[in-house]
């Protein structure tokens, strides 16, 4: 089991704060967890799109799509940084 987190304007588009997930058979990756959840559910599309620049943080540690996950893990999505 994974816990996954959304932040901010991810939270607000796909209307939740976060959930538990059981990794399904062949994801081990932050990219094959995306995948996944696109394909299980079309809003997860408005937020991943290509030029949509959502970081990604394991264990609270900002990773690259292809940090590998383990169950356990908490990951969390969220949009870039600005400031001002």
């Amino acid at each position: 089991m994974i816990s996954i987190q959304y932040f901010a304007s991810i939270r607000e588009a796909l209307a939740r704060e976060h959930e538990e997930l059981e990794l399904p058979a062949g994801v081990d990756s932050v990219q094959g967890l995306i995948d996944h959840l696109l394909s299980e559910n079309a809003h997860f599309a408005d937020v991943f799109t290509e030029g949509n620049k959502v970081l990604v943080a394991v264990n609270q540690t900002v990773v690259d799509r292809d940090h590998s996950l383990t169950a356990g893990d908490e990951v969390a999505f969220f949009p870039p940084m600005t400031g001002g």
